[in-house]
């Protein structure tokens, strides 16, 4: 890594499998580097847990930082496929120095992703993040390797899938359950695709399963949260009470109610918000979102007593400021929820749990149960580019941007790049769609002109 090029972005690292930065040399150092920096002097038998998704390269990479992590006198805990929030959760529930997480989450199978916990279960801050990328690139880490009976051990857990399990159902009331009701639930072929459907089923509801066949490539593939068209059809297809669309690392979910309508992060934040606040459990009246939340949600939140605050994308940010602030919810209009009082990062299966729960609890369908959000007009468009320079030096573009500024009004222009693909966002809000759409477009031609890949 001479080149100092930079590994980590706003969700650990990614990129295409057997590229820089994911290929696995660099993978073996990122397992020496986590062990050094989270190996604690006062455990005799320090250990770092690795979970993944359903992606085919998962092998290589599993390999590699379990070499790595050994290498440096710590053992490595194999957890198997299991959701990103799972792994977090056991992290913490096995006392284990740090977790490392190996997924693309949304992304196509082709591409691949390291992240990483810490031993509370929550992801790394960016000088964390930053002291390891230095131990890689100055190579001291190499000074601190271990030899003969110190070198760690790996092995797997068996019941890693079983005991997340057990966790969910324990965040949903132990009075209440799902008979009754017939639930869609769509896995994206990703790493809830055994645990969803068990949960649900054994708390009581008719599971009618999609995405449940991973063969290494279909992660993601026209399925799940991505797609939630087709887990409209199929609700329809089956007169389901409602359907659960998650992501290739369940961490974000997007549902559907009864009548096939979509019910994105924005609004299951406006619900659990609710719920929350009559349960008297929403500390400080307060859900933190970020700058993609429609305006919309902050004005329905204002409605009923409740301050929405706004991070930047990524809901690494959005739990950082949720522990600042000691605030018990948050989330993303992708459809990441966080929920503090039960867990560390975002959880897409929890999350809809606990819309369950609010549907059992009323006896009423999760049609009556969405309202409220009155979205203000949005166009977001997403553009491949080939690098990421920064945008102020693109004159078209700040041209574009700058315009649309003054068409919108007292709408909102927002602009970047994604910090997990290469791809630049857009994203338009204002009152006149047809104005929205035309400036989105001027934006997107330019940025396809300058920097298009």
């Amino acid at each position: 890594m001479s080149d100092r090029k930079k590994l980590f972005g706003t969700d650990g690292i990614r990129g295409r499998a057997n590229d820089f930065p994911m290929t696995p040399e660099v993978a073996l150092q990122l397992g020496r580097a986590i062990a050094h920096v989270f190996r604690r002097a006062q455990s005799s038998r320090p250990r770092i847990v690795i979970g993944k998704d359903t992606r085919l390269s998962n092998y290589m990479f599993e390999t590699a930082l379990q070499a790595g992590i050994c290498s440096m006198g710590v053992d490595a805990v194999q957890l198997g496929v299991l959701p990103t929030p799972g792994i977090a959760f056991l992290t913490a529930g096995m006392r284990a120095e740090a977790g490392v997480v190996i997924s693309a989450s949304h992304n196509p199978y082709d591409d691949n992703g390291i992240k990483f916990f810490a031993a509370d279960g929550y992801k790394l801050p960016d000088d964390l993040e930053r002291q390891i990328e230095e131990l890689i690139d100055n190579g001291h880490v190499f000074e601190h390797r271990a030899h003969g009976a110190e070198i760690g051990r790996a092995y797997r857990i068996q019941d890693a899938v079983g005991r997340y399990a057990v966790f969910l159902k324990s965040t949903f009331p132990r009075q209440l359950a799902l008979d009754g009701l017939r639930i869609v639930v769509d896995c994206a072929n990703g790493a809830a695709y055994k645990v969803a459907p068990e949960v649900l089923y054994e708390l009581g509801a008719e599971v009618v399963p999609l995405g449940t066949t991973p063969d290494g490539t279909n992660i993601n593939a026209g399925v799940g949260a991505l797609y939630p068209e087709v887990m409209v059809k199929k609700v329809r297809e089956t007169r389901a009470d409602l359907g659960i669309a998650l992501d290739g690392d369940a961490d974000r979910v997007i549902m559907c109610d009864g009548e096939g309508q979509v019910l994105d992060g924005d609004m299951l934040l406006l619900m659990l918000a609710r719920r929350l606040q009559a349960q008297g459990r929403l500390a400080h009246d307060t859900v933190v979102a970020t700058v993609m939340s429609n305006l919309g949600l902050e004005r329905a939140l204002r409605r009923i007593g409740v301050t929405m605050e706004r991070v930047q994308v990524g809901d690494r940010y959005v739990v950082e400021r949720m522990r600042e602030g000691g605030f018990a919810l948050g989330g993303e209009q992708s459809g990441h929820i966080v929920m503090t009082d039960y867990a560390s990062t975002g959880d897409g299966l929890m999350a809809a749990l606990q819309i369950l729960a609010a549907v059992s609890e009323t006896g009423k369908p999760l049609a009556e149960l969405a309202h409220g959000l009155e979205p203000v007009p949005q166009v977001l468009e997403g553009v491949r580019v080939k690098d990421k320079p920064p945008l102020e030096s693109l004159p078209r573009v700040t041209v574009a941007i700058d315009e649309a500024r003054r068409a919108v009004g007292d709408g909102r222009v927002l602009v970047r790049y994604s910090g997990t693909e290469k791809k630049c966002r857009v994203m338009l809000e204002g009152d006149d769609l047809e104005v929205l759409r035309v400036h989105a477009d001027a934006i997107v031609g330019a940025l396809r002109q300058e920097i298009g890949a």
